[in-house]
């Protein structure tokens, strides 16, 4: 990726959407869904309500429900599924920590959903009341998490990216210590629920801050490789979550003002500049 520049005028599209289906559960309001790499039917979400939920889209079940005596203690801000071990989540909320939780050992009841013929309600949800291991890598609300291979990218409201490596202790589930691998400074970036986003292969990750500008970080180099910063005279408003698209040439940022701004690669040579919607 070199320079982001002006990607044209959005037209108006009218689509109709076929509504299918419903998944009732949460007690509150859902902050984050997430789509299982390698089985797309599964989806994961993290709501205000203290916890996490795995569903299978095709069938309408709730699966497992993370949550209860080893759970969040607030509302849960982020969620995501391990890119390679299907049976690996991490999630992270405003009770400061990352808890990576396994779903090994409840698998039987993933299989069963994808043949459950039942209403939906009927199906009988498992709780997975302990994570594997607990980080407190921040010491303020931790809003976004996404795993790098095995490692994890995190942040809070320290004007920062931490890049880091859980190390587990087999015997203690839940216990461990972490390895703080890599920083990427966002400047301006002190206020919650600040979300950022990676492309498909990690190679690298957007984020905005409140001043609305984006910054984008190569994620595969030591030290940290600032690839662009993204700014605009209109754009002022802070970012409150980007999305990247397969390859990471177009990056789309969604603004607290209402708008929707997209950026799009081009060769170096050419000018910076962004459309908005």
């Amino acid at each position: 990726m070199s320079i982001l520049s002006n990607s044209g005028i959005f037209c108006a599209l009218t689509y109709f959407l076929l509504f299918e289906q419903s998944f009732v559960g949460h007690g509150d309001s859902v902050n984050e869904i997430r789509t299982q790499p390698l089985k797309p039917s599964l989806v994961v979400s993290a709501s205000k309500d203290e916890s996490v939920r795995l569903w299978n889209v095709h069938t309408g079940v709730c699966i497992l429900i993370f949550a209860g005596a080893g759970g969040h203690r607030n509302e849960v801000l982020s969620v995501d599924f391990h890119p390679s071990d299907m049976y690996r989540i991490a999630s992270c909320g405003m009770d400061n920590t990352v808890k990576i939780w396994s779903m090994k050992e409840f698998w039987p009841s993933v299989e069963k959903s994808f043949t459950w013929t039942d209403l939906p309600s009927k199906f009988p949800t498992k709780y997975v009341q302990f994570p594997v291991f607990i980080a407190s890598v921040h010491s303020n609300y931790v809003d976004c998490n996404r795993w790098l291979g095995d490692f994890v990218l995190s942040k809070s409201v320290d004007n920062e990216i931490v890049l880091w490596e859980p190390r587990t202790k087999d015997q203690s589930p839940g216990e461990g210590t972490v390895d703080i691998l890599q920083k990427y400074p966002v400047p301006e970036c002190d206020i919650w629920f600040i979300k950022f986003s990676c492309d498909f292969h990690y190679n690298a990750a957007a984020i905005g801050n409140r001043e609305g500008k984006i910054f984008v970080w190569e994620l595969q180099t030591s030290p940290p490789s600032l690839i662009a910063r993204l700014s605009h005279a209109q754009s002022k408003s802070p970012i409150r979550q980007t999305a990247m698209s397969f390859d990471g040439s177009t990056i789309l940022s969604c603004c607290e003002d209402g708008t929707i701004w997209r950026w799009d690669a081009v060769s170096s040579s050419s000018s910076s500049s962004s459309s908005q919607v």
